[in-house]
């Protein structure tokens, strides 16, 4: 079954036995201890682990916490455990020349985005100063002045939801923030700009650019939401779109 995956010796040498199972902290501290023996390169990409009585060995415990512990690891997306088979490691490690913008489809870019730019907006509300709100003005003007080509208009909405990310005052959502915009800059994004920043799509964007800059401003947190929801999914189906017909 799964000819694919490579059978491997035990290696205990990467699991040191310890003494009691408590001091790893039962099936969290081992599923913690086997997260990082993968993460260090112990167990490589489709490699199988140690069979549980193996693992229940190793870290002298029941093979119940051994189960739990593989069980956390494959609700993180470490391992795929197969019924017969055994547990294989599904977590590809990058390399260090590896950057993230490399492997991130436009489509997985759009979906981390709608999972943070409602935070964004909920703390920008909260947090904005009257020297963030004028910034994210400038941005408003800049990214408005640029509805006739895609590259500029491109650049100028990563700096408008940039300046709507520090309107957080959060150092660390500003970081993300700036990994999503490095992340827009990549090759797949860059071969769809021109089929789908066309002016009449940027016209739209803008639309919701200026309400939500609005709102913001207004402190209208329900108004706020509702339009970065309703930009980010039109992004999102614009492009599914675009990809449907690169695909055809």
């Amino acid at each position: 079954m799964r000819q694919q995956y490579q059978e491997i010796g035990s290696h205990e040498d990467a699991l040191p036995s310890l003494p009691e199972a408590v001091s790893v902290g039962g099936s969290s501290g081992i599923a913690a201890k086997l997260r990082r023996a993968i993460m260090d390169g112990a167990y490589g990409l489709n490699e199988r682990l140690p069979a549980e009585r193996e693992l229940a060995e190793v870290f002298q415990t029941s093979r119940g916490t051994i189960r739990e512990a593989l069980r956390r690891l494959q609700e993180l997306g470490m391992v795929d455990r197969q019924i017969g088979s055994g547990t294989f490691v599904t977590y590809r490690q990058f390399s260090e020349h590896t950057e993230i913008a490399d492997v991130t489809s436009p489509l997985e870019l759009i979906e981390v985005r709608l999972g943070i730019e409602p935070q964004i907006v909920r703390l920008a509300v909260a947090n904005a100063t009257a020297m963030d709100i004028e910034r994210m003005r400038k941005a408003l003007l800049k990214v408005e002045g640029a509805s006739d080509d895609p590259e500029s208009f491109s650049r100028a909405d990563a700096e408008f939801h940039l300046a709507m990310a520090e309107c957080t005052r959060n150092r660390l959502m500003v970081w993300l923030y700036q990994l999503v915009n490095e992340t827009r800059s990549h090759g797949q994004w860059t071969a769809m700009k021109e089929s789908i920043l066309v002016p009449e799509r940027i016209g739209q964007y803008n639309a919701h650019h200026r309400h939500l800059y609005n709102m913001i401003a207004k402190r209208d947190l329900d108004a706020a939401l509702d339009t970065i929801y309703d930009h980010l999914d039109k992004a999102r189906g614009d492009l599914v779109g675009a990809v449907r017909t690169r695909s055809n």
